[in-house]
């Protein structure tokens, strides 16, 4: 589970900032599970172009240096960076990204620093009875060991580890499985687990655009046959029309046995007569289609735990559909595993409340704006002392209330049109 997260110098954002998902307020927890140390679901407000995507940006770079660095750096060559390009005195100056996690019951904080050169910084704590362990800290090419890591084996991959590498991603590839039955080596086992969730419970949506992809995913997605009964009952619940999806693989061919092709994929919906129709993905609605890859994506995240980065949550999906996905996040029925869900947005109704309800509570909300200079900032809600109840949310929010609006300017936007007409009419 993710406790919080650091970075700085990444894309729009210059100076540090930090996105912290521990509960402000206990009377909020509603049916959440008590017993859950971060909130489930993060809300992300703002203008267009204010860095709301950088910060999914930023978690998202993360895990991909956790998972791919040491397969990705090359001799002579720094790590792939995205840092802050309006200053040419902050671009090139270091990067940094750290996450505190909260695993097996135990506080782990991980991060690291770079630069074009390759990475500057290294380190991992744990937080065994509330009290700080260091497992490694490294500064270049040079580590430094805690008192009861430093007897562990793992050691010996310091001296193969690239400047542009991340020693937790050797680790990994090295000692994949961070542990042996007969020797138990606990710094490893720590390392792998800190390992596993960076790199392999973090999952980004990325919406699919073209239709072969799509019938591939799709495909895979629905010959699983619990994934695709669920599936069914989602999107039968959600008032589409729809009664069924169904999905079948490409015939093989009689000779070699491999089966080329995509497949197919059919949506069944319901016709006059009880006939019902058959439809192709070209056919179905970008709602649908969306619906469909969100959810496919969050149920094993609930199954299992992780994290789920969406960005822009409201394309093409109807606010009703968007409040009905949060909830699943934080309902202790259905998320079992401290699944959490961080998601950007647009849609101000989403600061209401439904049926007495509010949909995002007051610590899962939080705003990003862009100053004078380009450099963006993240705040949440609380710094606004917000009341629980009483306060129509989203109403302050376009009203300017909490910032993260654009400032527009209806005269400017007229004399622009019409100076376009002027312009042809000369």
């Amino acid at each position: 589970m993710l406790l919080s997260f650091r970075f700085q110098n990444h894309r729009s954002f210059r100076d540090e900032q930090q996105l912290n998902l521990l509960p402000v307020y206990e009377s909020d927890t509603g049916d959440a599970d008590p017993a859950l140390e971060a909130v489930p679901v993060v809300g992300i407000f703002g203008a267009n172009a204010s860095g709301k995507s950088n910060v999914v940006s930023a978690l998202q770079y993360m895990s991909g240096m956790v998972g791919q660095s040491d397969r990705e750096s090359e001799p002579g060559r720094g790590p792939r960076r995205q840092p802050f390009r309006l200053d040419p005195a902050i671009t090139g100056e270091p990067s940094s990204y750290a996450a505190d996690l909260m695993l097996d019951g135990v506080h782990h904080t991980y991060g690291f620093t770079l630069d074009d050169t390759g990475i500057a910084e290294e380190w991992l704590y744990t937080y065994p009875l509330r009290r700080k362990r260091v497992i490694f800290e490294r500064t270049r090419q040079l580590f430094t060991w805690g008192e009861e890591s430093r007897r562990s084996g793992i050691r010996r991959l310091e001296d193969i580890v690239a400047p542009a590498a991340l020693f937790l991603s050797v680790s990994a590839r090295f000692d994949p499985h961070g542990r042996d039955v007969n020797n138990p080596d606990p710094t490893a086992e720590i390392m792998h687990r800190v390992f596993s969730w960076l790199w392999q419970s973090v999952t980004r949506d990325v919406p699919i655009t073209r239709e072969r992809t799509r019938i591939s995913q799709y495909t895979k997605w629905l010959m699983d046959p619990e994934r695709r009964t669920a599936l069914r009952n989602l999107l039968r619940s959600a008032d589409i029309g729809l009664t069924d999806v169904l999905a079948s693989r490409p015939e093989p061919n009689p000779e070699s046995g491999i089966h080329l092709g995509f497949g197919d994929v059919h949506f069944i919906h319901r016709g006059t007569a009880s006939n019902d129709v058959q439809f192709q993905i070209s056919d179905e609605s970008s709602g649908t289609l969306r619906l469909l890859e969100l959810t496919a994506r969050a149920l094993p995240i609930l199954d299992h735990g992780g994290l789920f980065l969406v960005d822009e949550i409201d394309a093409s999906l109807h606010p009703l559909l968007t409040v009905a996905l949060v909830r699943l996040f934080r309902s202790a029925d259905v998320n079992r595993h401290g699944a959490q869900l961080i998601f950007t947005t647009h849609d101000a109704m989403l600061l209401s409340s439904i049926d007495g309800e509010d949909v995002l509570r007051r610590d899962e909300v939080w705003f990003t704006s862009k100053g004078d200079h380009g450099a963006s900032e993240l705040f949440p809600l609380s710094d606004f002392k917000p009341r629980r109840q009483g306060e129509n949310r989203q109403k302050r929010y376009l009203n300017g209330n909490y910032g993260a609006i654009p400032e527009l300017s209806m005269r400017l936007f007229e004399q622009a049109v019409m100076s376009r007409v002027d312009e042809h009419a000369g």
